[in-house]
This record gives C-alpha cells, sequence and structure tokens, in this order.
C-alpha cells in the first residue's frame, strides 16, 4: 500500500482508536504505587501519543504532498545519480525519454483533444555531460499541434518544486499546466513549454543546484543537460531570451541563482517563497566541500553586494506575514539590486510557506513570466 494511500490512513487511524481504547480499559490496572504500575502509565500514554502524531504525520503528508511514496520518505528509491551514456544509445542524451502521458486538467480541458487543451508528456531527462538523470512532466500548449503553428518554435520555463517534493505536485497540486491554460484562453500568457521536475537530480540529496566538488554536477545539469535535452526533443527556440525559470521554495532559490549564475543562459526567473542563501543540514552534506568562497557564492545576498550585477530580471513572490524571515530577506535582496538586474515583487498580506499560498501567487507570476520571455520574429 502507498504511503499517501487511503487504507494506509484507514488502518492508522483504527490502530490510534484501538491504543487509544485499549489504554482507557487498563488503566484502572495501573493505578497501584509500584514501578511496574509506573512503567505501565508511561508505556501506554507514549503508545497513545505515538499513534496520533502518526496519524496527524499522514494526515499533513496526504495534505501538503511532501512525501508521495514510502521510498520517497525513507530515500530508497532508484531517482539516484544514473549514468545515462552507459544505458543509452550514443546521441540519447541530447534527447529527453518519453515515459507516458498524463491528463490536462483545468480550463475545461479534461478529455479534450491536444489542439485544445495541450498535452503533458512523462518523461525522464537525462544528463549528457553530467551522466545526472531525473523524472518530470512537459507541458506542451494547445497551438503546438495546431497546423498553423508548425513552424513556429515556443518559449520555454524550467519549473522546479521543493525539496523534497515530487516534479508530481506540479501538475497535481500547482496544476502549472491547468494554470497555464487559462491564461492562455484568456490572452494573459503566450504558448509556453512548461518543463516540470525536482529541484535535484541526485536524489535523495538536496545539491542546491550546485556543482559539488567531486560530487553531483546539479548546477550545469540544470544549465546545459536539461536545455540541451529539451532542444533536441521539442520545437523549441533556440534564443536564450525565450528560457526561464520558476519554482517554489527551494525551486525558487534555485532559479534566483542559476539565473544570476547563467544571464546567458536564463535571463529571466520567478521564485515563490524562495530563499536567498543554500541550505546546509543532513539532506545537503557538504556541499561546498569547506570552500568559503564556494558558500558566500551560493549567498544571493552577498552576492548582490559585489557588483557587477548580472543582466536578469527577476520576480520575487511571496507574503508579508506568515513565511518566517522571508519579507525582511526580500526586502534586503531588493534594496541590494542594481542595474543592469531588474527586480519586481508580488506581496501577500499573509500566507504560509505551503501550496496554498503559492497557487495564489502563480496565475500572476505566470502572466509576469510569459511578458518577459520573446520568441525572435520568424522562428
Amino acid at each position: 500500500m502507498g504511503l499517501t494511500s487511503h487504507k494506509v490512513l484507514a488502518l492508522t487511524v483504527l490502530f490510534a482508536v484501538l491504543v487509544t481504547a485499549g489504554t482507557v480499559r487498563i488503566w484502572p490496572r495501573f493505578a497501584r504505587p509500584t514501578w511496574t504500575a509506573v512503567l505501565g502509565r508511561i508505556g501506554t500514554i507514549m503508545a497513545t501519543q505515538l499513534a496520533l502524531l502518526v496519524v496527524i504525520g499522514l494526515l499533513a503528508n496526504n495534505y501538503f504532498a511532501f512525501y508521495s511514496s514510502w521510498d520517497d520518505l525513507l530515500g530508497s528509491g532508484d531517482d539516484g545519480p544514473v549514468e545515462i551514456r552507459t544505458k543509452l544509445d550514443a546521441g540519447h542524451g541530447d534527447r529527453v525519454e518519453p515515459l507516458g502521458r498524463v491528463p490536462v486538467k483545468g480550463g475545461g480541458a479534461v478529455g479534450r483533444e491536444p489542439g485544445q487543451a495541450g498535452e503533458i508528456q512523462q518523461v525522464r531527462i537525462p544528463g549528457a555531460t553530467t551522466g545526472l538523470s531525473t523524472e518530470g512532466y512537459v507541458y506542451l500548449p494547445p497551438q503546438y499541434f495546431r497546423p498553423e503553428y508548425a513552424h513556429r518554435t515556443f518559449p520555454v520555463v524550467i519549473v522546479t518544486t521543493g525539496f523534497p517534493g515530487d516534479a508530481r505536485n506540479l501538475v497535481t497540486r500547482l496544476n502549472y499546466p491547468g494554470a497555464a491554460l487559462r491564461l492562455l484562453q484568456s490572452g494573459r500568457m503566450q504558448p509556453t513549454v512548461l518543463v516540470m521536475m525536482r529541484p535535484s537530480p541526485a536524489m535523495p540529496a538536496d545539491t542546491e543546484c550546485e556543482d559539488v566538488p567531486g560530487g553531483p554536477q546539479s548546477d550545469r545539469y540544470f544549465t546545459e543537460d536539461v536545455p540541451r535535452a529539451v532542444r533536441g526533443s521539442y520545437r523549441v527556440s533556440a534564443d536564450p531570451q525565450a528560457w526561464g525559470l520558476m519554482g517554489n521554495s527551494t525551486g525558487g532559490y534555485c532559479s534566483l541563482k542559476l539565473a544570476m549564475r547563467h544571464p546567458d543562459v536564463f535571463p529571466t526567473a520567478v521564485s515563490l517563497s524562495g530563499y536567498y542563501r543554500a541550505a546546509e543540514d543532513a539532506t545537503t552534506g557538504d556541499l561546498f566541500r569547506g570552500s568559503p568562497q564556494r558558500r558566500d557564492d551560493a549567498d544571493l545576498i552577498r552576492r548582490l553586494n559585489h557588483p557587477p550585477h548580472p543582466k536578469v530580471a527577476v520576480l520575487l513572490a511571496g507574503t508579508r506575514e506568515g513565511d518566517g524571515d522571508y519579507r525582511r530577506q526580500t526586502e534586503e535582496f531588493v534594496a541590494a539590486v542594481r542595474a543592469p538586474m531588474k527586480v519586481s515583487f508580488s506581496m501577500l498580506k499573509s500566507g504560509g510557506h505551503n501550496f496554498q499560498t503559492w497557487e495564489r501567487l502563480l496565475p500572476s507570476s505566470l502572466e509576469w513570466l510569459s511578458q518577459q520571455l520573446k520568441v525572435p520574429a520568424g522562428t
């Protein structure tokens, strides 16, 4: 049974009810002033509380989609680094590997043809130069399938979720394809290819989109391998002005950092509740191998305090209240920006670090991003 299945939740709730009922039933037996009775009382209280905590944890996970499977929770899946070049024929590292299709939901799109609703493809995106690989989803807009657009190329947005989120959250919880389709239907967004994925191609490690010395080269994967594979597989523009980055939480931090480091690849980025300094914890390990310079380079506010500034346009979207220190850090980041860099920001009055907040921010953020993307005429 899957981690998020209703059977697991139902069995856990039943177990918690039985433990609680059992505790109530046998509690009078532990009323005696003996060590055995005291240990019995402590044991039953701990068992009851543990059962209730497990139920609460499952409910929270099912609602916020922190982990999608037991492998995701335990880090025992097969999403780690893959030597793609040993598995695929020569040249296949330049192309996305199709794995299946997912229905588009939103904008009255369920059950409609690709020429009306677009298409979501489940894919594996190989790394021709890094050997890394991860699964994700590609949304192709309706125009991609229409005859009048047969010789047109499309802009691209690389969308990354938070860590250790699943790329499916971008389709099921935030529904980027549905949001993009509704904006497209209302004339507020141009037809755009969305490539939706995790921010780490080396699960279960959190690479923070860094090139780790002697480890996974995640920065290079996102800035060289992913664009190379997408260009080799889809009818998209090769002009950097047609490419953008977007993400929430860790994905937001990665979007900002990759754009600031590689403005020649991604001159536009959107951060939804993204932070500004690389996380360092048990999931990241030592990303910088003890190098203060590398650590400082991953601190985006510190980076802004040491010109020159990159020629990029970024949007910071979040909340004034309810998301820890986000407002103060964002204000510090905005104050440090200098030309030629451009910064915009969108702040809700309140909201947490969660899908509900990002869902509210998504339409205006996609619309802003679409306004920045430019496909050269005649391509």
